[in-house]
């Protein structure tokens, strides 16, 4: 009994020691490394300050510093060890973009969150990015110069040393502001690894003795600039503007305060932010991937302000600090006093014989205890993987609703065609025999494509219920492919498309169904003539291997390829590839696989200088079973050609004329691109654009009416819309939208982006022609209203045209009449004073009022002599010269072209 004691009483003592020690290391800790990129910089000790700060608020957290002193090199190698040790956080200030990404991808391999802030890399395999907006620190810098400067200034760019991120995108922000203004002269230059400008800067200053701001990319950089202009006594005539905002010796507000510099703009360290946001990523909260801090501008006006507010929060921080030591001396203080308690207790346990129960008792509770998390990690396990289930049955549902609202919307772009095609036989049945040819081959053939999606539909239905029962006969495998690409021949040699067909045995004889091999090989061929542009290049390669009994089926095109990091998703259900902008169901190449897959083969993917798929079939017959193979081929009588896009034969197209009016129709969909451009095409001069290049097509045709649809390659027919709506050559041009989409917010979407009509498909083509011709017949009504009250859009409110089109007309008229008694004044001095070139006023102009900037320019001066002369305070070549006409004697001759009557007739009336 008493061994069971002393053994009850030493397990006691043990376990108490054990709680001891636990209570003096406190909380787990959580282990966060940062890898600083620069030394020696008052900015990034500011951010290590911060960030030391912010981790002494949290007892649990280990914070770990690194500097790789300007060495990527070394920054490798700090953030290696930070793996190796197995931190839970990694924080990088990254010195360099590129040559870090593989080792800040193998952490974000190995489960450790990674946190970029400052700069960025050239990866996107981190867990978040944090930093100013380095874009708006330029924009900020450029807006304040313009402000400053009333446009019109020489300006030096000092960039740092090295091209970062924070680097390119500052002067992408800057010069993204001042180039909107030519009157502002940017000369750019850079500095040593020291931070002093480059000798360039002195020899700008030598070279133009007429520098009024020095933008620098730092504060430091901005201080040994201005000395540098010191030292040849032009500082005082120079405005120095920097980048931190730092307080405190030789920072960017002390510096304004000074009189150095003109103003900074406040770039936040972030320290502190990046601690809050790794342990929120480490306790598995909440987070946004790219996080951007605030920033503003700091000048002379709030400098004071923004130093005393600092001068409190370094206060502030200075009593936290202060606070922290005393707590943790404390916590020591406390520590010492429980463990000695809990040794006397220890010691007074000892003497106690009858604790012997009450330890068992705990040693029985302990068991249960025991039992019990065990039961709590199954349970919280199994939930995990019901969560896990739930979510990807989430997802595989999403997957499923966004093929069938895709499907839905590639049915309506053929219904559109069939149900046109169907009203236009109606009308032009009679005396039109091959008009009607053609319709009724465009309704087949999008017959033949609602067909091939229905088909697909089911064919997918009957892959995930495994109801395919392969049925493979003995086939020449040669002579199976030939009879199969006879079907594309017809579109090779439309496309100029070298297609062949080349083997290493003719009479090769292969297991197989031949029904469901039809829908693999049409599969794959459509898919290489829809990705391959003309006099492009597709083979098929068939090669037998007898050594290891198999034949490989090569599919090999020349079109744009797959993303490298796309291959593995290739052949996953609804699958959609990153450079492909048709529409598409998905399912497809998952189909392919599918069927293959049934013949015990196999089929893998390249893509280099295209796409190429590879099927491998086993020969013989011994790896199929019996009930899969058939004496003869029972082939099901659906012809694969619904695979194939077939072009009906386009009627001859009509010239464009300069009586027509000009249309310019942007669709992605080369069928309805060309059906409804050949029926506009009787009244009006149409040009089309599959989407790609719609932007620049309307800047150089400048229209008189675009038609849009919706979705296309690039930017939507919103984006679009609202582009041509902004820019000054285009806004005066009514915009048809044409989309599938028929809800509410679409609708909601195509007014704020300033389109004049929403048609939704299927449309109607007489529609489409109706708002056509009311569109032209109201943009000629307003267009006569301008011409013949020229003088009221400077003087009233008048409606008619947009806002920016009213803007526009009385700037335009305004400069007229403040120059009108200038006969020197001229359209390009007028284009000058719109900021706006030559070529864009004139085709304004007549957009707007149908005649050139001259004649526009006359018909002003010409209605300000008919005020002159009917107050009679002036006599006819006094009114001339008034109104800007080099002679009386022109100023007649066009006065009496004008009206009918000579100014000496209109003067007596």
């Amino acid at each position: 009994m008493l061994r069971k004691l002393s053994y009850i009483i030493l397990v006691s003592y043990i376990l108490l020691l054990n709680s001891c020690k636990f209570a003096d290391d406190g909380k787990a800790k959580i282990a966060i490394g940062f890898s600083q990129c620069i030394d020696h910089d008052i900015w990034r000790k500011s951010m290590d300050h911060a960030m030391e700060v912010e981790a002494s608020l949290h007892p649990e957290v280990k914070l770990t510093i690194y500097n790789a002193n300007r060495q990527a090199k070394k920054q490798i190698s700090d953030i290696e060890k930070f793996i190796n040790d197995n931190v839970d956080v990694i924080i990088i200030s990254p010195y360099e973009s590129d040559s870090i990404v593989p080792v800040i991808e193998k952490a974000y391999a190995k489960g450790i969150p990674v946190i970029i802030i400052d700069r960025k890399v050239n990866t996107t395999n981190y867990s978040a990015y944090l930093g100013a907006d380095n874009i708006e620190v330029g924009r900020i810098a450029g807006r304040y110069i313009i402000s400053s400067s009333k446009a019109a200034a020489n300006v030096i760019e000092i960039k740092g040393g090295a091209l970062t991120s924070p680097v390119y995108e500052r002067s992408l922000g800057f010069n993204q502001i001042v180039k909107q203004y030519p009157n502002i002269k940017v000369a750019s230059v850079n500095v040593d690894d020291y931070g002093r400008p480059k000798s360039d800067f002195e020899n700008l200053l030598n070279k133009n003795s007429k520098v009024d701001y020095v933008f620098c990319f730092n504060d430091i950089i901005a201080y040994n600039a201005w000395k540098i202009a010191k030292a040849k006594g032009v500082e005082k005539k120079i405005k120095f503007i920097g980048v931190d905002g730092l307080n405190g010796t030789n920072g960017g507000i002390q510096l304004i305060k000074e009189g150095v510099l003109d103003a900074t703009v406040l770039y936040p360290t972030g320290g502190s932010e990046a601690i809050r946001l790794a342990l929120n990523i480490y306790k598995k909260e909440i987070f946004s991937k790219n996080n951007k801090l605030n920033t503003t501008l700091i000048d002379s006006i709030n400098a004071d302000i923004m130093s005393n507010q600092f001068d409190k929060i370094t206060l502030q921080q200075s009593d936290i600090e202060q606070q922290q030591k005393v707590i943790k001396n404390q916590e020591k203080e406390y520590s010492t006093q429980t463990n000695l308690v809990k040794l006397l207790f220890a010691l007074f346990m000892s003497t106690l014989t009858l604790a012997v129960f009450s330890i068992y008792s705990r040693m029985t509770i302990g068991r249960k205890n025991k039992e019990l998390q065990l039961t709590n990690r199954k349970i919280k396990s199994q939930r995990n993987e019901i969560k896990k289930f739930s979510e990807e049955l989430k997802l595989s549902n999403e997957a499923r609703v966004n093929l069938f609202m895709s499907l839905s919307h590639e049915f309506k772009t053929p219904l559109t065609l069939i149900l046109s095609s169907v009203e236009s036989l109606g009308t032009e049945f009679k005396n039109k025999g091959i008009s009607i040819t053609n319709e009724i081959s465009l309704m087949y053939n999008n017959s033949r494509r609602l067909l091939r999606l229905i088909n697909q539909l089911l064919d997918y239905r009957k892959v995930e219920e495994k109801k395919f029962t392969l049925r493979a006969s003995k086939t020449n495998l040669v002579n199976f492919s030939k009879n199969i690409i006879q079907d594309f021949d017809r579109e090779a040699k439309k496309r100029n498309i070298d297609f062949t067909l080349t083997t290493n045995n003719p009479e090769l004889e292969v297991y197989l169904d031949q029904n469901l091999m039809d829908k693999v090989y049409f599969n794959l061929l459509s898919n290489a003539f829809k990705f391959t542009p003309e006099k492009g290049k597709i083979s098929i390669i068939i090669k037998e291997d007898q050594q290891k009994g198999i034949v490989k089926i090569h599919f090999k095109d020349s079109g744009i390829g797959i993303p490298e990091n796309e291959l593995k998703e290739v052949f996953n259900a609804f699958y959609h590839g990153s450079n492909n902008y048709r529409n598409s169901s998905g399912i497809g190449l998952h189909l392919s696989k599918s069927f293959i897959d049934l013949h015990k083969g196999s089929i893998e993917i390249n893509s280099k200088n295209g796409a190429e798929f590879i099927i491998t079939l086993q020969l013989g017959k011994q790896h199929l079973e019996e009930k899969e193979i058939l004496d003869a081929p029972v082939l099901d009588f659906v012809d694969q050609t619904d695979y194939l896009d077939f072009d009906f034969n386009p009627n001859v197209a009509v010239e464009n004329t300069e009586d027509k009016y000009t249309v310019l129709y942007i669709d992605d969909n080369k069928d309805l691109l060309d059906f409804v451009s050949n029926k506009l095409s009787i009244e009006y001069s149409v040009f089309t654009s599959d989407g790609i290049n719609a932007i620049e097509q309307a800047f150089e045709l400048v229209p008189d009416i675009i038609i849009c649809d919706l979705n296309l390659p690039g930017k939507n027919g919103f984006e679009i819309c609202q582009i041509l709506k902004k820019d000054l050559r285009t806004s005066h041009i009514p915009i048809i939208i044409l989309t599938a989409s028929d809800d509410q917010d679409s609708y909601l979407k195509a007014l704020e982006s300033g389109a004049d009509i929403f048609l939704t498909k299927p449309f109607n083509l007489k529609v489409l022609i109706q708002s056509i011709k009311v569109l032209l017949f109201n943009r000629e009504k307003l267009r006569f209203y301008y011409s013949n009250n020229i003088l009221n859009i400077v003087n009233k409110e008048e409606g008619g045209f947009g806002i920016s089109e009213q803007d526009f007309l009385r700037k335009l008229n305004k400069l007229i009449e403040t120059n009108i008694e200038s006969s020197t004044y001229t359209v390009e001095e007028l284009a000058k004073d719109l900021y706006i070139s030559r070529v864009q006023l004139y085709r304004k102009v007549k957009a707007i009022f149908g005649i050139s900037v001259s004649e526009h320019i006359n018909n002003i001066r010409l209605e300000k002599s008919k005020e002159l002369l009917k107050k009679g305070s002036l006599n006819i070549s006094e009114i001339a010269y008034a109104v800007g006409f080099s002679s009386p004697s022109y100023y007649s001759t066009a006065f009496k072209n004008k009206y009918g009557i000579s100014p000496k007739e209109y003067k007596t009336l």
